[in-house]
């Protein structure tokens, strides 16, 4: 599924093209049943429309549909953020936290990123970010979360990996997980505007922060 997601961002499956099961498992060199889940959960990032019955093909989304898009989700994931810092944690949210910040420790430690990372990465961010969200208090920001997670990218787990560059992303990695670190601090402190900015922050690692790790590279 994170190749497919990679080649609709990169431009390479271009806005309004059709796509079949047996084509795109022939291209990524994999079954179709994968093909055929990838396609259901594309769908529902919005990445992927319905093309007749049975098939689909790429929406078409600008650059600025993303930014948009992820924006929002940090604006709504801090609002979620700053109450749960002002309301204080329980000790079980606490432990579930820990545990993800802990999954990411255990990912970057070898010092590098496989390809496979990127699906241990996506279910640990996830995991941490529902867990922050799920426990604020308030249906309404899980409700608006969830509407904006129909948008193309704007998922906590739509994750891209540029497998060709994979030192620049494993930095890219390590400062989401610290910003992971510093947001649980913000909560456990009851630093509610710090925990809200830290969050509206996060969002942004992979649209704006792959620009200047690239530069550091050089």
């Amino acid at each position: 599924m994170s190749q497919l997601r990679r080649l609709i961002s990169d431009g390479e499956l271009a806005p309004g093209k059709r796509l079949g099961e047996v084509a795109v498992a022939e291209q990524l060199g994999v079954s179709r049943t994968p093909v055929r889940l990838a396609f259901r959960t594309l769908e529902q990032e919005g990445l992927l429309q319905r093309a007749g019955k049975r098939g689909f093909q790429v929406r078409e989304f600008s650059d600025t549909d993303v930014r948009c898009a992820v924006e929002v989700r940090g604006v709504l994931e801090g609002l979620a953020a700053r109450r749960l810092a002002e309301q204080g944690l329980s000790s079980e949210l606490l432990g579930q936290l820990e545990l993800w910040i802990q999954k990411g420790r255990d990912l970057l430690a070898k010092g590098y990123l496989d390809e496979d990372d990127v699906v241990d990465w996506s279910e640990l961010n996830l995991g941490f970010h529902d867990a922050i969200v799920a426990s604020a208090g308030s249906e309404v920001i899980g409700d608006a979360i969830a509407r904006n997670n129909h948008l193309p990218f704007a998922a906590a787990d739509s994750i891209i990996l540029d497998t060709g560059a994979l030192e620049r992303e494993y930095r890219k990695l390590q400062l989401a997980q610290m910003h992971h670190e510093l947001v649980l601090q913000a909560l456990r402190d009851g630093e509610g505007a710090r925990a809200e900015m830290l969050m509206r922050e996060h969002a942004l690692v992979g649209l704006r922060y792959a620009e200047v790790l690239e530069g550091r590279s050089r």
